[in-house]
């Protein structure tokens, strides 16, 4: 369980800006997959958390600012998720601290990441004015204009529902929106969904996906949720799901999972973000 004595979530906290690792948080992943199929095995799913930062910043050798947009990639295999609060404070530590180079700065987060988190991460300082060239959505059929009946704001997978025939492309909603599990805070997002196999009824992936409207869950677990439950009721080929939550504090937390080993979405962007 989470040990709600450490955790800065939903706290008011110091906002320190001289380096310190310890600030980061780590949730064990198994605890949110525990709860995710009351009486059936997990599918097996790969895939990482693409986080944004656009709010990094350190202090040059000389003591100048230093400003820069950060990519991180945590594997889904990774013991742990970070919780997002701990990750902006401890990106705010870097702001008072002085450093030789990006590299170094890009070493010691990567160092850190990949302690409290459990896997190998990935880290990206993308130094102003040249930023970041984000890439592509994929091109996706939007169901939300489709006409649907909705009575269920808790996840509900048996909503999920398949006719004869199959479907193979992307399917995106922009109507995703869960809580914090400890603020109660909402959380806007759109979701894409990869999907080959049994035709997939539309209507009833909207209805899923906005029954997510009133769960209560970090933004790595609702996407597992959903992954698993398209998986458990549709029993697709192939599938991938992933999320475009928008930012808060700076972040966006951007989880892809999937049931293709290695599977590379580009680092895109919505509207919203």
């Amino acid at each position: 369980m989470i040990d709600s004595e450490l955790n800065p979530l939903g706290k008011q906290s110091d906002y320190k800006d001289a380096y310190d690792a310890s600030l980061l948080f780590a949730i064990p992943r198994e605890e949110g997959r525990s709860r995710l199929l009351a009486d059936a095995e997990l599918a097996p799913m790969y895939g990482e958390d693409i986080w944004n930062a656009y709010e990094v910043s350190w202090l040059d050798a000389r003591g100048k600012p230093v400003v820069a947009i950060g990519e991180f990639k945590i594997p889904a295999a990774a013991a742990n998720l970070i919780e997002s609060k701990s990750f902006k404070l401890y990106l705010n530590s870097y702001n008072q601290t002085r450093f030789d180079s990006k590299d170094d700065v890009q070493a010691l987060m990567v160092r850190d990441l990949a302690a409290v988190s459990g896997g190998e991460v990935a880290v990206e300082l993308m130094l102003l004015p040249g930023g970041k060239d984000f890439g592509t959505a994929p091109e996706a059929w939007c169901i939300d204009e489709l006409e649907v009946d909705i009575t269920t704001y808790q996840p509900d997978g048996a909503l999920l529902a398949t006719t004869a025939g199959v479907f193979d492309g992307w399917l995106c909603s922009h109507l995703l929106k869960s809580n914090c599990p400890v603020t109660g805070q909402p959380d806007w997002g759109s979701v894409y969904v990869y999907y080959r196999g049994p035709a997939i009824i539309p209507e009833s992936l909207l209805a899923y996906v906005v029954s997510m409207r009133q769960h209560q869950g970090f933004h790595e677990q609702c996407v597992e949720q959903m992954f698993q439950d398209i998986t458990h009721y549709c029993r697709p080929e192939v599938l991938t799901v992933c999320a475009r939550y928008v930012r808060r504090g700076g972040l966006d937390i951007n989880p892809v999972r999937s049931s293709v080993d290695g599977v590379c979405l580009e680092n895109f962007r919505t509207l919203r973000q």
